[in-house]
């Protein structure tokens, strides 16, 4: 299946209230991995790509090959987006031209009037090729690239705004953060939740920084209009300590255990078990 954009992917999760993964990718590995576990448990997936990287890759057509490349090759059938996370305004249209089948534009460290007339543009330039778009209000805590916030909670009026330019999906900043959440975080505050969603309406809500949220509030949050939720450090967490473990155990000095076929089959399984775990608790598996 050609590439699509996320927006009937999410608008159906939301209607059938359970959420599509953001997986971010780094490498081949990661891609393959994601891609094949996706296709296993016949769920929908949206593959992340940060502008750090897609630098790191090679850049935005080298990503754009090799996910083209492996959805003909291993002959995945299920919808796939490629989107830009946490893209800047320059970078949008780069990923435009690239041909990703989503963006996001991150205006939130913009004025709210600067914010907007940003987006009201972006909007146009993705709809015109048929490309959905997310942007974001109230900045998601941690650090995304260079890009750091304190996890703050959006303003639900600030929401609607941006929500009535004709964004696809919103990330709302609701006390989430990107990375390992500190032993004394509050915990996401759901009443923002519940009002940002009573004012953006059936539009579907992004939750950023998915690692360490603890499930039940996950699930609460797709209860609550959460139709895409982002995974990144988890899987580079798995893919770290099992790819420790195999150097440790001195396998790579076994045979030929240094090939690189061998030394990273254990982070790409680990992969893989992560990403099938997630899409079960998002309720995506089957949803393709």
């Amino acid at each position: 299946m050609a590439l699509v954009s996320a927006t009937e992917m999410l608008k159906k999760a939301k209607a059938g209230h359970y959420a599509v993964g953001q997986f971010n990718i780094n490498n081949l590995e990661w891609t393959k991995a994601i891609l094949l576990t996706a296709q296993e448990c016949n769920s929908p997936v949206i593959l992340g790509v940060s502008e750090g990287a897609g630098k790191y890759m090679g850049g935005y057509d080298v990503v754009m090959g090799m996910v083209n490349g492996l959805i003909k090759d291993q002959n995945i059938t299920v919808p796939v987006a490629v989107h830009l996370d946490h893209g800047s305004y320059d970078h949008c249209y780069k990923c435009i031209e690239a041909g990703f089948s989503s963006i996001m534009f991150d205006g939130s460290h913009f004025a709210i009037d600067e914010n907007i007339a940003k987006t009201t543009e972006l909007v146009q330039a993705a709809h015109d090729k048929g490309i959905s778009i997310e942007a974001e209000v109230g900045s998601i805590g941690g650090e995304e690239d260079g890009v750091v916030g304190m996890g703050e909670c959006a303003d639900p009026a600030e929401c609607k705004q941006i929500a009535d330019l004709g964004v696809d999906f919103l990330a709302a900043g609701i006390g989430n953060i990107h990375g390992k959440y500190p032993a004394n975080w509050a915990g996401l505050q759901f009443d923002v939740l519940d009002a940002i969603q009573q004012k953006t309406g059936d539009l579907p809500l992004v939750l950023h920084g998915g690692t360490g949220i603890p499930d039940d509030m996950i699930k609460k949050a797709i209860d609550l209009g959460v139709a895409k939720i982002n995974v990144n450090t988890e899987c580079q967490l798995v893919f770290a300590e099992a790819t420790r473990k195999y150097i440790e155990a001195g396998k790579d000095l076994e045979g030929k255990g240094f090939d690189p076929r061998k030394l990273l089959a254990p982070g790409f399984d680990a992969i893989k078990a992560k990403v099938k775990e997630k899409m079960e608790l998002f309720g995506s598996v089957g949803q393709a």
